[in-house]
């Protein structure tokens, strides 16, 4: 199986044995789709009734306003769920458009047969079921981070907050985000033009240092 190191070492599967996860692969009706560069993967009020793990690639969830501005919602990569906190709604309606960064390997498990016990009640579904809602759980805590940015009320706050919480993830004052500067105006809700302007007046004052996605945070 192509992709079973990535299943094995992904949150939704933790604990779940390999052989255990080729039988499991049947069992919840999953399958592999592939996506090119920019192809949209999910489109907005599309209905979910699957929950996808990026196996490969990158991607983003974005929305459109009526004007056709775009704002990234959240960053997704290899081991990222895509829909996972539609498995828990009612209706299941997608509000965001995710789109392949790259191109793009995800794995397809129907919502249904994760929530039903199989019939041979095993273990393994219900480590794969605590997983499902810990998944739930830490999605929930990155559109929080995401809101965080969004609420700082100056560009300089929201520009710090999500280099600062970067930082931690990278666990280093010298890291590497993963947006150009169009993608990080638009993760940010800012103009391009405004968010230049703002990271080099930062680099003056001494609070930063960068080279296009390589930056540094002085103390």
């Amino acid at each position: 199986m192509q992709y079973l190191n990535n299943l094995k070492n992904s949150e939704l599967f933790y604990s779940i044995e390999p052989d255990d996860i080729k039988e499991m692969f049947y069992c919840l009706n999953s399958y592999i789709k592939e996506y090119n560069k920019d192809e949209i993967i999910l489109s907005e009020g599309e209905q979910v009734d699957k929950i996808g793990i990026i196996l490969s690639g990158r991607a983003r969830s974005i929305k459109s306003d009526i004007t056709g501005k775009t704002t990234i919602i959240t960053l997704l990569k290899q081991g990222s769920y895509i829909g996972i906190l539609l498995a828990a709604s009612k209706d299941r309606l997608s509000p965001v458009y995710v789109q392949a960064l790259d191109n793009t390997s995800v794995l397809y498990i129907t919502v249904d047969n994760v929530f039903k016990r199989c019939a041979k009640n095993c273990a393994r579904h219900e480590i794969l079921t605590r997983n499902l809602f810990d998944g739930i759980s830490q999605k929930a805590m990155i559109l929080h981070d995401r809101n965080d940015c969004l609420i700082k009320s100056s560009l300089r706050d929201k520009i710090l907050t999500y280099l600062i919480r970067i930082s931690k993830e990278q666990k280093s004052s010298e890291f590497i985000i993963p947006l150009d500067r169009d993608s990080m105006a638009q993760y940010l809700n800012a103009d391009r033009s405004a968010l230049s302007r703002e990271l080099s007046k930062m680099q003056k004052e001494g609070l930063i240092n960068f080279s296009k996605n390589f930056f540094i945070l002085n103390n």
